[in-house]
């Protein structure tokens, strides 16, 4: 990707908490700044839709409940298409329809970003899957 500079002016007090924050999660200003616009438009262009730090990292979640992947990773296993698998989600995880509907739009705009945290939910599933199995063959 590449990157043009722009000259923006922050309050003082802005800056140094811009500062102060880029230097407690060990990024730069500059970067944090590029992130917090980046999650601003995308709020911006699917109300509902926040971002949150979390083990894996930071990733987009409905504002009413899960992370976008596992709206997606629901879908996707629900048994149904369509309409009717957009329901049977909101009913499983207790959300409004219109909920699910952000989640999956969002993940219309974000598909690779959405797809690359489904697999690695898998992928740790799977290896967890994997030691539990070993343990109870030690055990058994």
């Amino acid at each position: 990707m590449s990157s043009t500079p722009l000259s923006i002016r922050f309050d003082d007090a802005v800056l140094d908490r811009v500062r102060r924050s880029a230097s407690a999660r060990d990024v730069t200003a500059s970067s944090l700044i590029q992130r917090y616009v980046e999650e601003g438009l995308r709020t911006q262009d699917f109300p509902g839709i926040v971002f949150r730090d979390g083990p894996s990292g930071r990733r987009a979640a409905l504002a009413v409940g899960p992370d976008v992947w596992e709206i997606a990773s629901a879908l996707r296993d629900a048994g149904a298409r369509g309409d009717a698998a957009v329901r049977a989600v909101a009913v499983d995880f207790a959300l409004p329809e219109s909920a699910v509907r952000v989640a999956l739009a969002y993940y219309g705009a974000y598909s690779a970003e959405i797809d690359s945290e489904v697999a690695e939910n898998d992928r740790a599933a799977e290896e967890a899957l994997r030691s539990w199995q070993a343990q109870r063959r030690l055990v058994s």
